[in-house]
């Protein structure tokens, strides 16, 4: 009789160990991919920031160059 208490033992511990390493492995996947999807956010949220000043810049640019058109063609103007 006390083979199959070892037996059911034995199948019960490793039973136990399994579970328990199958969940930490669950996890800790759970774990990368939250911080994969993070360090993506961060990277995409860079990004577009770095989109925003470049078009800020352009933007500027254009007013830039819209003031002198603006300004040459007073003095066209001027001129005629």
């Amino acid at each position: 009789m006390h083979q199959w208490q070892e037996i059911i033992g034995v199948t019960g511990v490793f039973v136990l160990i399994t579970v328990v390493l199958s969940i930490a492995i669950v996890q800790l996947a759970s774990t990368w991919r939250a911080k994969a999807a993070l360090a993506r956010e961060s990277e995409y949220r860079s990004l577009a920031e770095k989109a925003v000043r470049t078009q800020e810049e352009t933007e500027r640019q254009l007013r830039d160059v819209q003031d002198r058109l603006r300004s040459i063609e007073h003095v066209l103007k001027e001129v005629d």
